[in-house]
């Protein structure tokens, strides 16, 4: 249903080229303000940013203005988006996010809570089982422009990349392909690839590819069970926010003042990072996912077909065509 509901709106393949053009221009332009201030601050220390690797670059900048200019490029891409679907595809945003009558909040607030206490208990765990991989690093002052910034900018990041590929491509290869399965791979492998440029990989190799991909299909398929995307929100959400406010490193892509700093230099990823989430974390939450919702006929949500809803006509007779 949440697919099916694109054919109300104006679903030609070429309407979704032009937009996703359009997004990306939009993301370009958020991007100027980055770009510059990199620019500025490389030739006021003498340097320059061409060859300059994505690790150093990410590191040039103050962390909280870094943090603000990155994700300004998220929150003009996400306008760009909702301009798109209102003026390109005639599309709400209701119908852009759920298949229900209304946006459900409460779904967004329970996946939000849920993965915020999972994933912050698997930080501090960590913390506590390896006390010497860290420091830390709180400073009330900037801790506290962190979570302005981050409040209110990484929810907007978070939703940006949830309503382009969990929301517009999904829904728009859906209607073209007439299936679920297609769309689902595909947006899937589409979302961990864009993150192949991250100074992680370059840190802990190509197989922490297995976890972008396998968090693209795990929140791919949340969005098809729950025929919305409120918990794939909430999820994304609370992933980023409590990541970037908790703990950082030099060598992830969110450089920040969290309240501590991961001080390993790791040279190749494990089972903790890239396996245990990916096969048996998100599998849990599934579950949990499931049986709050009452999730059935998984085979027809997630490998059925998209059917065009069939508008019944009816017929009025006039009677004065028989005079």
């Amino acid at each position: 249903m949440y697919i099916a509901q694109t054919f109300q709106v104006l679903h030609d393949w070429w309407r979704y080229l032009i937009g996703l053009l359009i997004i990306i221009i939009a993301v370009v332009i958020g991007q100027i303000p980055f770009t510059a201030a990199i620019f500025v601050k490389a030739m006021s220390d003498g340097e320059s940013i061409i060859g300059m690797d994505e690790s150093k670059m990410m590191n040039i900048l103050e962390p909280n203005l870094n943090l603000f200019l990155m994700l300004l490029s998220f929150a003009v891409g996400l306008v760009g988006l909702f301009l798109v679907a209102k003026f390109l595809h005639k599309q709400s945003i209701r119908l852009l996010t759920t298949a229900r009558p209304k946006i459900d909040w409460k779904r967004i607030w329970f996946a939000f809570i849920l993965w915020g206490v999972v994933s912050s208990g698997f930080i501090l765990l960590d913390y506590y089982m390896s006390p010497e991989d860290y420091v830390v690093n709180f400073k009330l002052q900037p801790f506290i422009i962190l979570c302005v910034i981050a409040i209110i900018l990484v929810p907007l990041q978070t939703s940006f990349e949830e309503f382009l590929f969990r929301g517009y491509l999904m829904q728009g290869i859906g209607v073209l392909a007439k299936n679920k399965w297609l769309p689902l791979f595909s947006t899937s492998i589409v979302f961990g690839l864009l993150h192949i440029a991250n100074p992680e990989v370059e840190k802990l190799g190509y197989v922490i590819m297995v976890y972008y991909i396998g968090t693209g299909l795990f929140l791919g398929i949340i969005t098809l069970m729950d025929d919305g995307l409120e918990l794939a929100l909430g999820f994304h959400a609370a992933n980023n926010l409590f990541t970037a406010l908790l703990v950082t490193a030099d060598w992830t892509a969110f450089q920040t003042h969290s309240v501590l700093k991961d001080m390993s230099e790791p040279t190749s990823a494990n089972f903790s990072e890239i396996f245990m989430p990916v096969f048996i974390v998100f599998p849990l939450m599934l579950f949990i996912f499931s049986k709050k919702y009452n999730w059935t006929n998984w085979n027809d949500k997630l490998f059925g077909s998209v059917e065009e809803p069939i508008i019944e006509e009816v017929l009025v007779e006039d009677d004065n065509i028989l005079d």
